[in-house]
This record gives C-alpha cells, structure tokens and sequence, in this order.
C-alpha cells in the first residue's frame, strides 16, 4: 500500500478561477513573452521571430533567461533580459548566444539560473549540460564550457548554495549525478542509478536542508549533494513536480480509481485526467489533493498557488486558516514548541486581520517566549488596544523574559488608563518576585507624577540616587531627604552630599551643616542602630565639601572652625578658607571691639604653623585684604627683608626703615645701600637718618666712597656737611693704607735686590760646602757625598734612595714646586683674561661669555697658605717668591 495512502487528509488550501489568460509569466509559439501582474493585466513583447520554448525568472533579481529560435533549422538562442530597464518599450537584452554544446546542434531540455547570476546551466536532450561561469549578463564576463556529457537526456538541473560551496544536481532519463562547482575541475558524483522525466525534479527549501527532489513512477527521493535521503512511495506517473513553502506539489496522471475532488464524496471514478497533490513531508500528511483538466504548469507567486491548464485557466488555490485543527494536530504529533508556537502567531495573526484583537492577545500570548514580542507590540500600540497591550506585557514580565523597554511600556499603559490599583500591585511585589527593571519602572512613574509610587520603589529597592533626586526636585521634601542621606552607607552618603549639598543647605542649612560635620569627623549610619558601638566611623575629606557653602559664610565659618578644632590634621585647603573668610570678616566689620577681636583670631590662625607649605597664598590673602600685621608677619618668616623695608618706605616709616636695617642687616647687607638710596631720593631734610646709614656703612665698610657720593647727589637737601665726616673718615684710612703699600713695596725691592745679588754670586762665585751632616739621615758626612747650591749636602746613597730628580734638592723640592704651580698658575690665568676680554669685545652677548666663565670658575680667587720651614729666615728665595705671587694674585682679582 502505497505511504501516502495512510498519511491524514486535510483541505488547507482553497481553490478558485481568477483568469483565462496564458499565465503569470508566459510564452507562446510564436515568439512573444507575456507579463502578468498582480493586478491580472495582460502585456507582452516580441523576444523572438518562430518561438520560445524555456523561460527561468530570477526571484531575487529582475533577470529573466529565455530560449527560442529565431529561424528554422537554426541553433536556438539565449536571451538574457534585465527587466528594470526598457530599449524601446521593450525589457532591455543584455546578451544573446546561442545554445549549442560543442558543434552538435541539439534540442534544449532544461535550463537553471544561480540567483547570485554567476552560473548558469543549460540541458540538452543528448545528454550534454553547458556551464556559464562569470557575470551571465555580460558577454566580456562570462566563460561557457560543456560540463556534463552523456547518452542520456538531460531532464533536471539545479543549483544549491551551501555557506561558500555550490553544488550542481544534474539528473537524466537514467541517473542523477552532483557537480561541485566551488572546486577546480568540477568533482562529480553519481548519486543514483535512476532519473525522472522532464519537469519531474526540484530543490526544497532548508525546511527540508535544500535537498534535491526528484520524482519518479513510483516513489519520490530526495538527494544530498553526496548521498541519497529518504524516500516516498507516492505512486503514479509523474509529470510535474514543485516545491512551495515546505510542500512539495506534485501533478500526476493516475488512470486508476481516485478520490473525488475536494473528498466530495466515496464514490470511485475512473478518469484520465490529472491529480494535484500538496504533501506536507515534515508531518507527514495531504494539505491538498485536487483532480484538473490538463495541467500546463506550476507557479507560486504573491503567497498563493497558480495552476495553468489547457484551456487557459488560472486557478488560484488560498490556504484554509484551519488553526484550531492544526493546533490539535500539532499536539497530537507532540510537535516541538517552536512549531507550536509558529501555529500561535499564524493564528494570531489571523484574528487580528479579523478584528478579533481579544482573541489574537490571548494566542500571541502563547508564543511568549519564542516570538519576538516586538512582533506584537507593534500592532497593538493604538490608543483604543492599550488594554490588549497590557494583558500581554503583564505576562510578558510574569516570565521574566521583559526588558527596560517593556517595563516603560507596561507602566505607561497603566498611566494612561488610570489603573492605579494595577499600578501598586505591580510595583509592591515582594524582592524575590520582581520581575522588571526597577530604574526604569523609577524613570516612568517620575515621568508620569506618580512621585509617591516612584519613592517607594526607589527607597525599597535602594536607588538612592533616584529617591534623593525626586524627593529634592520634584517632592520638596528636604527634610526628608536630608534624614535619608544620613542613614545611607558612609560612600554613598558621601557622594550625595557632595552632589545635593548645596541645595539642601539652601533649604536647611543648620541640619545639613551638623551631618557635614558629623560625615567629616566620625560617621556612622543613624538609620541601622546594631552594632553601632561595634563599628569604626569613617570620616570624609572637609575639604571636598567647601563648595557646598558657597552662599552660606556663617555656616561655612562654623563647619571650617569645627573641623580645626576637632581634627587638627585638616587638610590645608580648611585652613586657607578659614583665614580667607576670616580676613573677609575684618575688612567688612565696622565694629571696632569685634574688629579687633577679628584681628586676633586671624593673625592667631596666621602663627599656628600651618601656612608653611602655602606661603605665598597666605600673603596674596593678607595683602588682597590689606592685613598689615599679618603681611609683615609672614615676610618676616619668610626671610623677605627686603619686602619688609620696602612696606615700610611705602608707608613712609623712617624710624621703621632704620630699625629693620638694624635688625636684618647683618643677614643682608643690601638693605643699608637700599635705605640710603631712599633717604636720598626725599626732598624733605632727612639728615638724622642719612648720617645713621653712613655711619653703618663707614664701620662695615658696604660702599665705596665714590657711590655713596653719587648716591646722594640726588638729594637736593643732602649738603657737604652731611658727608664731610664720612668722607674725611675714608680719606684718613686710605691714606694710612697707601703708606703700608709703599713701605711694603719699598721692602719688596730691598729683598728683590738681594736676591739678584745672591744670584749672581752663585752665578761667578765658588760655593764653599762646609755641611758636616747629611741633610736626611742627619749622620756625619762621608763621601762619596752629594752637594746642592741651595746648601744642603747628602750621602750618596740616601740621596739616590729618597731622590726623585737626579738635578733637584730632596729638601727644597716640595717649595721648589709649590712656587713653579704658582708661577704656571698666573701664566694660565693670565692666557684666560686675555682670551676673556677677545670673545667678550667679539661676543653680541657678553652676559652669556661671563656666565659660561663663572662656571668654569675661572673668577675664583686663588689663595695659597705656606708654613715657612722652622729656622729659615723670612729673607730667603723661596718666601720673598712666596708673597710676590700672593700679593699679585690678591691684587689681580
């Protein structure tokens, strides 16, 4: 019996006549090619001159191939038409070239198209299939090549595309074989030893994994690109076989007894005429049987079934909306639930095309979970389906499959039908229930004015941001606001004091500025009383929270005075504030008991230590508010002396001058010169305090003589009187000291004279060694002896032991070359002024020639401290050299 004998009958589909033209898209034997739109409007053009025998339409293209002859007994041609662009009226042909394999003229069979255009196939009736390979539109951009040969006709092809692999199914009157096209030289595979005749084969849908189907008399098979699949035993000879989302349409000629069309009816009939079966391979059962009157071919086009016939009738079969039948069948077969559940939506969307949007809620609700709730959500947005739209997002979030978006949806639903009882109940589920996104639920009743709904979620789900914020913004309630914050973790109360400080200090500055002070010392949640005494406070930075005083002077003063009373380690940036409004306070007071108290406090804070690091913006702070004490006070521990004099002079203090001159002047000597060019530079008579400074300068001896004279020729007041006591002063010491330089000079040539005169009597004279010791070893001379000129005598083997020079004295050496140091010393140093002064004449910045010499140290002064040897005479050669280099190297630099 035969399979499909035992597989249930259903009646899916409908059937009706809608046209007796040739069909959809048609071809006549005369050479035209006819257009049948949607809208059942006949056209057509004249594509050949005798006939067109085979047409393939591209689905995702608007590409159509044809085959037809143009003249008798002449190879048939290929046309391919681009049918979006129009040459004459006409769909625009883009290549012609004729359909032979090889030099063999033969009859087309069959024809395909790959749909990404790159491939095309065509069979011939002696077995051959010629392959275009490349663009199939252009001429330039494709290769054709005969694939395939055999001695059977061919009867099917088709292509099948499987990631980056195409396959080709080619099948005769005698064997199915597979070409792989992805591979050079096209590997193939007999697949069977059997074929089907024209029109009899088909590729599936990946439904069924894109097999190749091919029909014959008795069973239908179906082929993998390497392997056979399973097989049906649907009997009868076939003539044309289709497949069409999951069915496979199958038009057979059965002269056997058949069932009435439509099951009418039992009784059996005898008739030529052939049978159309729709077969549902997955469940296994008939969607469709139908007997037709010579039936010319198979379309599917715009979701329906056409069946041309003959006579020229089009019947269009609709499918039956069978759901509740198909549900109960499903179920019966224990059918997943993905299939169940595209039931569901079909149905679904079956009563919502009916109107019935109460009924379609209620299926679409059954396929939550697997359908895409966007699907859904779509249709059912119009103001007069909220409720429909409701009852599926409530289910929605009871399977916890919503998200953020629904839930704003859900809410806005209930907000716009005023269901506040639905509203609570949604919200006021218990932690371990919730089952949508709780920040978002916030941002929706907030949006709506639902302010209480929207604290109680954000409080109970601790969105302390979310709460704070509307009960600040949009509540009012600072009070309560404020109490909340203090409950809050110490990071958490933290960051939002930093971030609402200074609106709740606005509203409530006395609280706010008491938990400052309590977050800033020693904090500990007041909301959650276990285990406080077990817990160690944590405090803030009191720094961090100045800002939030901006307007609040008074309430800023007390917080800062607090913080440096209980934690003396405060950070610098409290103290800086608290002398800044401080010194703010006593500029502004008019009373002068409170000023003066204002003057205490701030220049107490001023001596407390701890501007040290922050020195200059202290004294930026005294002097923006004019607060003399403490502006000569940190100049005075900065050691800024000469600041201090100058504040002075500003004011002018004479006496004060003098005294700072007094009190720092050993530490910078500066300061006398600074304040006689200052008593010079007044008109009014200042003599007392001019002769004051001479005199310190006269006894320290700061300035020239000649400077301080031009110094106070400025001075329209300063008479000759004024200096004559400094002058006389002066002139007295240098004239003492230019008597001392000639008795030394005097001294200098006697001794250089005797010199000269030793010299040459060493030079002419014999030298009479009457040494009776050895000048090393200090024992009696005995010869062989060595004698210098210097007079020193050595034995010979002492000399040769401690000796360095066969020609110099062991004793006198180290003299001899302390002075020849000296000597080569001046000589170089003598070179260097000379190349000094070259590059600073030469040089256009003479600023950086001296600068680089300073630091080669080139200015330093040379100064060399000798002990004489004990009972020589300061008369000798080596010291009279000795303090002519010293006294030449004094004067020079």
């Amino acid at each position: 019996m035969a399979a499909y004998l035992q597989w249930r009958r259903f009646v899916f589909f409908d059937r009706e006549t809608v046209k007796e033209p040739p069909g959809p898209d048609g071809a006549d034997m005369e050479g035209q090619i006819w257009f049948l739109p949607r809208s059942l409007q006949l056209s057509s053009f004249q594509a050949y001159k005798l006939r067109v025998t085979h047409l393939y339409q591209l689905k995702q293209h608007s590409i159509l191939v044809s085959v037809g002859e143009d003249e008798e007994g002449i190879n048939p041609l290929v046309k391919v038409w681009n049918l979006e662009k129009r040459d004459g009226g006409n769909p625009l042909c883009t290549r012609i070239f004729p359909a032979i394999p090889g030099n063999k003229p033969t009859v087309v069979s069959c024809l395909t198209v790959h749909e990404n255009l790159n491939f095309m196939a065509i069979g011939f009736a002696d077995g051959s299939v010629v392959l275009t390979k490349g663009d199939i539109t252009r001429d330039r951009h494709s290769k054709t090549q005969i694939l395939h040969e055999g001695s059977y006709p061919v009867t099917g092809l088709a292509f099948r595309q499987s990631g980056k692999t195409t396959h080709l199914f080619v099948v005769t009157t005698e064997n199915i074989q597979s070409y792989m096209l992805s591979v050079k030289d096209y590997p193939h595979l007999e697949l069977d030893t059997h074929g089907c005749g024209l029109r009899c084969s088909s590729l599936s849908d990946p439904s069924q994994d894109l097999q190749f189907i091919v029909a014959g008399n008795e069973c239908v098979y179906l082929y993998q690109p390497d392997e056979r699949g399973p097989c049906f035993a649907f009997e009868g000879q076939k003539l044309i076989v289709h497949w069409y989302r999951g069915y496979l349409i199958i038009v057979s000629k059965d002269r056997k007894t058949s069932p009435k069309s439509e099951f009418a009816g039992n009784e059996a009939q005898n008739s030529d005429k052939q049978v159309l079966n729709i077969y549902d391979l997955c469940n296994k059962f008939i969607a469709y049987s139908s007997i037709f009157d010579d039936i010319v071919d198979v379309l599917a086009e715009w979701g329906s079934l056409y069946v041309l016939t003959r006579d020229g009738k089009i019947h269009m079969l609709f499918r039956k909306n069978l759901f509740e039948m198909a549900i109960n069948l499903a179920k019966s077969h224990h059918l997943d639930s993905d299939g169940l559940s595209e039931i569901f939506r079909q149905y679904g969307d079956h009563l919502y095309n009916k109107g019935n949007h109460d009924g379609a809620i209620q299926q679409y609700i059954r396929t939550i979970g697997k359908l895409e709730p966007s699907y859904v959500i779509r249709k059912f947005l119009d103001a007069q389906r909220i409720h429909n739209l409701t009852a599926y997002l409530q289910t929605l979030h009871l399977q916890s499959l919503a998200n953020a978006d629904h839930t704003t949806l859900l809410l806005n639903c209930y907000t716009k039908l005023k269901d506040s009882s639905k509203l609570e109940e949604f919200i006021k589920t218990s932690d371990s229930e919730v089952r949508f996104d709780v920040e978002t639920a916030i941002k929706v009743l907030r949006q709506a004015g639902y302010y209480s709904h929207a604290v109680y979620l954000a409080e109970k789900h601790e969105h302390h941001e979310w709460y704070l914020k509307i009960q600040l913004e949009d509540i009012k309630n600072y009070q309560e606001a404020l109490h909340y914050i203090g409950k809050l973790p110490f990071e958490q109360a933290e960051s939002n004091m930093k971030r609402y400080g200074k609106i709740l200090m606005h509203h409530v500055p006395n609280e706010t500025t008491e938990l400052l002070k309590i977050l800033c010392t020693d904090y500990r949640p007041s909301g959650d009383s276990e285990g406080h005494g077990m817990l160690e406070g944590k405090k803030a930075n009191s720094e961090e929270f100045i800002p939030v005083f901006a307007n609040n002077s008074r309430e800023l003063k007390a917080f800062l005075e607090h913080m440096t009373e209980v934690q003396a380690d405060s950070p610098q940036g409290v103290y800086d504030t608290l002398l800044e409004l401080r010194l703010q306070n006593w500029a502004h007071e008019q009373d002068e008991q409170t000023k003066e108290k204002l003057h205490n406090e701030a220049l107490t804070l001023l001596k407390s230590g701890r501007f040290k690091t922050v020195f200059d913006k202290a004294l930026v702070l005294c002097q923006m508010h004019n607060f003399k004490d403490g502006v000569l006070y940190l100049y005075e521990q900065g050691k800024l002396f000469q600041q201090i004099m100058h504040y002075h002079m500003q004011n002018e203090q004479y006496k004060k001058v003098i005294e700072v001159c007094e009190l720092y002047g050993d530490q910078e000597a500066c300061l006398w010169e600074q304040a006689l060019g200052y008593f010079a530079r007044k008109e009014e008579d200042c003599k007392e305090y001019v002769a004051a400074v001479l005199k310190h300068i006269e006894n320290k001896n700061l300035m020239p003589p000649l400077l301080v004279v031009q110094t106070l020729a400025h001075n329209s007041t300063a008479t000759l009187s004024v200096i004559k006591d400094y002058l006389v002063n002066k002139l007295q010491k240098q004239s003492r000291q230019i008597e001392q330089d000639e008795q030394r000079i005097q001294k200098y040539r006697e001794e250089t004279t005797r010199i000269c005169q030793e010299i040459e009597e060493l030079k002419a004279s014999p030298k009479i060694f009457q040494k009776t010791k050895c000048s090393i070893c200090t024992s009696a001379l005995e010869l062989p002896s060595v004698h210098f000129l210097c007079g020193h005598s050595f034995h010979q083997h002492c000399f040769e032991s401690y000796s360095e020079s066969d020609s110099e004295c062991p004793t006198c050496m180290p003299e001899n070359r302390k002075v020849m140091d000296m000597i080569r010393a001046q000589e170089q140093k003598r070179d260097l002024h000379d190349q000094f002064q070259h590059q600073l004449k030469c040089s256009n910045d003479g600023f950086s020639v001296v600068a680089d010499y300073f630091g080669r140290g080139v200015f330093n002064k040379l100064t060399l401290i000798t002990d004489l040897p004990s009972g020589k005479a300061a008369t000798t050669l080596e010291a009279g050299l000795q303090r002519e280099l010293l006294i030449h190297t004094k004067r020079s630099t």
